[in-house]
C-alpha cells in the first residue's frame, strides 16, 4: 500500500530524537513508527551511534532492514548482521589531526568506534563517555586506540565546550577529516566528506528512494546535512541552534514525543 503523504522514506537520528534520554523508546513513538510501516512507507534510523551500539535498539524496533551509522560511514544491514558499506577514517591522519587540535586548545582526550559489526569503542585514559549506557573498552594509552581499523574519534577537552572544540577543530583541520558535533560531549572526526547525507543517500539508493521521498528528525548540527538533503526536515524542541536554523519545522522535545506528534499528523 502506498504512503498517503509525500514521504516513502522516515530518517531519524536516536540520541536526543527519537530516544528518550534513558535511552529508552516511548510506546507512543513505537506505534508511530508502526502507522509508518503499515502505510507502505520504510523507517530508517540515521545515527551517529556504530553499527555495534544500533543491534540492540534495530531489535526493540523490530527493524530487520537497514541502518545508517556512525555518522553515515556505515550502512547496516540487520537483516543479516553485515554492512554493506563502510568508510574508515585513516589512522594516520587522525593522529595528525588529533596533534593539530591540541596545538590550539592543550590536551583533548580521544576515543574511537573500530569498524565493522564486532568492532569495540575504545577510550584511553580521561576520556569518560557520554552516555555511560554504551558499552566501551579503556585503553592504557592513546597509541592502543589504532590497533583496529576505526570508522571516527570521539573528542572531549576538560574546559571547551563542545561548540568551542568543534570551531577550532574545523579551523585546524582542514582536509585530515570531517569535524561534527552529534551530542553533548560529543565531537567527533570522521572520514573527510562523509556526513549522515552519505550514508542515507546510499541507503535510500539500495531502496528505491531519493531526497523528494524523505522525510527526517534531528536534534544537533550533525543533522544538518541529512537536512539539506532530504525533503522536509524536523528539528526537535531540544534541538541545538544550528539545526533549528535550517529546519522545515521544529516539533516537541524527544522527552514529549515529538517524532511521534508529527507522524500521527502526517500518516493518518
Amino acid at each position: 500500500m502506498a504512503a498517503p503523504t509525500a514521504y516513502s522514506l522516515v530518517a531519524t537520528d536516536l540520541d536526543g530524537t527519537l530516544l528518550r534520554g534513558d535511552d529508552t523508546l516511548s510506546d507512543r513513538s513505537l506505534a508511530a513508527l508502526a502507522r509508518v510501516t503499515s502505510a507502505g512507507a520504510r523507517h530508517l534510523v540515521v545515527t551517529g551511534r556504530p553499527a555495534p551500539r544500533v543491534r540492540p535498539l534495530l531489535d526493540d524496533l523490530g527493524s530487520t532492514g537497514l541502518a545508517v551509522c556512525g555518522q553515515g560511514a556505515q550502512v547496516y544491514d540487520a537483516g543479516v548482521d553485515r554492512l554493506l558499506w563502510s568508510v574508515t577514517l585513516d589512522r594516520e591522519l587522525a593522529e595528525t589531526a588529533l596533534g593539530k587540535i591540541e596545538a590550539e586548545v592543550g590536551q583533548v582526550y580521544a576515543a574511537v568506534d573500530q569498524d565493522g559489526v564486532d568492532g569495540l569503542t575504545l577510550i584511553e585514559p580521561g576520556y569518560l563517555m557520554p552516555h555511560p549506557t554504551l558499552p566501551a573498552v579503556r585503553v592504557g594509552r592513546r597509541d592502543d586506540l589504532w590497533c583496529e581499523p576505526i570508522s571516527k574519534v570521539l573528542l572531549r577537552h576538560p574546559a571547551l565546550t563542545d561548540d568551542e572544540l568543534a570551531a577550532t577543530a574545523r579551523g585546524v583541520v582542514g582536509s585530515l577529516a570531517t569535524v561534527t558535533m552529534s551530542g553533548p560531549g560529543t565531537v567527533e572526526l570522521q572520514p573527510c566528506g562523509i556526513t549522515k547525507a552519505t550514508g542515507l543517500a546510499l541507503a535510500a539508493e539500495y531502496l528505491g528512494l531519493g531526497p523528494r521521498d524523505t522525510l527526517a528528525f534531528g536534534d544537533m548540527p550533525n543533522d544538518i546535512p541529512m537536512f539539506d538533503w532530504a525533503a522536509h526536515g524536523v528539528a526537535m524542541a531540544n534541538a541545538h541552534p544550528e539545526l533549528k536554523a535550517v529546519a522545515d519545522e521544529v516539533t516537541l522535545s524527544n522527552e514529549d514525543d515529538g517524532i511521534a506528534v508529527v507522524l500521527e499528523r502526517l500518516f493518518h
